[in-house]
């Protein structure tokens, strides 16, 4: 069968390969470019911890060796710390003692470990955020190039995925069986594949080739960019710094963000007004040098200026994700990022979701319904972001009047911007297919666990079927469903010890049983989860349903639901390769 054919190879196009080849899916990626990435240190990421270890696990490199766990976070409103948080070497949030060089008073970590302390407006004691009270990983800061470098290096040696460098696509034609598509280049070349993904960004020719609408909202918000490397007041820790106190010079507004990177190397944003004034280096500098000194205590500390930049974010969102063998992944899809949110993220979880059922339609053949979840469900979450995103801007960009002087509202502002730069809540939080068409109908033996079905999985300890105790995620995305026992007391214990006991026998038959390839963990424990419940989980991490016990029937009903159904040819694919629906 024909490789998957896919347009652009930055990291979410990349990522798409790499996912593929991991369930022996063979692809080819369309590069525009020379096949190197230009080292800009203003063009940075910021990654969540499940899409840090869906890299690592495609890559086999630790990210962070190459990119930067911040230590802690921190939000100021004028002089006043807001919020602090401060994450431990286990990626645990607690609060802990700061000083404040504007205020020139100490935020004492007296709060419980999990909790955040911050400093009400009214008065300068602790308070602890009930949103603050579980446990969370750091962001990863990671300049793009690092990132799609890691990538590269990976590809090399993955003898499933070809990289075709300088080519530029330029039409796209499809038929019942596959998808032909012809790139520009030194030598014109014609590619035949079984589908085609355009990861090939905003201005996405796939997308425009099939015609596909991208409405939405331009320049949301501007900012200026700057990365340098010098010293902070705070080492290691991420900042928001809204309404600064010192006066501003030029056309910016006073919000500042500053995010570290490893050897003294920091990102600064400035949030710019509405309009297109010209940012120019003359002003940059004096928006430098103005705000380190601000954050010093009036003098401006020695800087070494690395790279600047203008980051403008759009709001958009493609009608389709899906024209017959042709799909949209990453920016060709969406476009989002204004609050702190960050769209590579999105980006990456849409190569999670597509790969492994491009996976099971090219070894077993398409099958409409698991393919068209893809758009169902990454298009919902994509879609609730950008409503969020969209609702929660006039209250915090509204520029003051009434809303400032009602009590809890800075406090409420800040709470949804650290959502978005921590990646928590509607700003920020991995999605759930809450209406996916993947899920199974409700039945009596379904269990209630911490997850809700359709959610991500947390990242429990697993025995897996060599007796190894791994992560639950270093399970995933190998195309298989993984169905995990909850077994309390089995971690002490080697697995040929307990593996014929109790309802092991009966679980194995009936995942062996299973319409598609499975493999069986035990779990110790998992958030909210009886001894011998049963958790079925996709391939991409997201649980399917949980079990009050061993039910062979319902397992399998279950399973066959989230691969779509009871398998059928895909006629939709034929009929749309000659006339995509809008």
């Amino acid at each position: 069968m024909d490789p998957v054919i896919i347009v652009g190879a930055g990291p979410v196009g990349l990522t798409l390969a790499l996912a593929l080849a991991r369930q022996e899916v063979p692809s080819i990626v369309l590069d525009e470019g020379p096949g190197k990435d230009e080292q800009r240190l203003a063009r940075t990421v910021v990654l969540r911890e499940d899409t840090v270890a869906l890299v690592e696990r495609l890559t086999g490199l630790p990210l962070d060796d190459a990119g930067f766990r911040w230590a802690g976070w921190r939000s100021m409103r004028r002089r006043q710390v807001m919020r602090e948080i401060v994450f431990d070497g286990q990626g645990s949030a607690g609060a802990n003692g700061a000083f404040d060089p504007l205020g020139g008073e100490a935020v004492r970590g007296d709060a419980p470990r999990g909790t955040v302390a911050a400093r009400g407006t009214a008065a300068s004691r602790l308070l602890e955020d009930p949103v603050d009270g579980t446990e969370f990983t750091a962001p990863l800061h990671i300049a793009q190039h690092a990132l799609t470098g890691a990538l590269r290096e990976a590809i090399i040696h993955e003898r499933l995925i070809k990289v075709a460098v300088l080519s530029r696509l330029d039409s796209v034609e499809q038929d019942a069986s596959g998808v032909t598509a012809h790139t520009r280049g030194p030598d014109g070349t014609w590619w035949r594949g079984s589908y085609l993904v355009g990861c090939d960004g905003p201005r996405s020719t796939v997308r425009k080739l099939q015609d596909i609408r991208f409405p939405g909202r331009t320049a949301v918000e501007r900012h200026a960019v700057a990365a340098l490397r010098t010293e902070l007041p705070w080492p290691g820790e991420a900042l928001l710094h809204r309404m600064t106190p010192w006066r501003a010079s030029g056309p910016s507004a006073g919000e500042v963000s500053a995010r570290p990177l490893a050897e003294d190397v920091w990102r600064l944003d400035w949030l710019l007004p509405p309009g297109k004034d010209l940012v120019t280096p003359d002003l940059l500098v004096a928006r430098v040098r103005e705000t380190l000194a601000g954050w010093s205590g009036g003098a401006t500390p020695a800087y070494e200026l690395l790279d600047t930049g203008v980051h403008t974010v759009h709001h958009r969102l493609a009608r389709r994700w899906r024209a017959g063998r042709v799909f949209l992944a990453g920016d060709a899809a969406h476009l989002l990022g204004a609050l702190g949110t960050q769209g590579l993220d999105e980006g990456l979880r849409d190569a999670d979701n597509l790969a492994w059922k491009l996976a099971l339609g090219w070894h077993h053949g398409p099958h409409a319904a698991l393919l068209d979840s893809y758009q169902t469900e990454r298009r919902a979450v994509v879609a609730a972001r950008l409503r969020a995103a969209d609702q929660a801007l006039p209250l915090l960009r509204s520029g003051g009047g009434l809303r400032a002087y009602v009590p809890g509202t800075a406090r409420g502002h800040d709470t949804l911007l650290t959502d978005g730069h921590l990646g928590r809540g509607p700003l920020g939080a991995p999605g759930a297919y809450t209406g996916s068409p993947l899920m199974p109908p409700p039945a009596e033996s379904h269990a209630v666990v911490d997850t809700e079905p359709g959610a991500p999985v947390v990242d429990v300890r697993v025995t897996a079927e060599d007796g190894s105790f791994v992560p639950l995620r270093e399970r995933l995305g190998r195309g298989v469903l993984l169905v995990v026992l909850i077994a309390p007391g089995t971690g002490v214990w080697e697995r040929k010890h307990w593996v014929t006991a109790g309802v092991m026998p009966r679980l194995a038959a009936a995942v062996t049983a299973l319409p598609h390839p499975a493999e069986l963990l035990v779990a110790e424990s998992y958030p909210g989860a009886a001894a011998h419940t049963v958790l079925l989980v996709r391939p991409d991490g997201h649980l399917v349903a949980a079990f009050g016990g061993v039910r062979p029937a319902d397992l399998y009903e279950a399973a066959e639901a989230a691969l779509g159904g009871p398998a059928r040819v895909d006629a939709e694919s034929a009929a749309e390769a000659t006339a995509g629906r809008r």
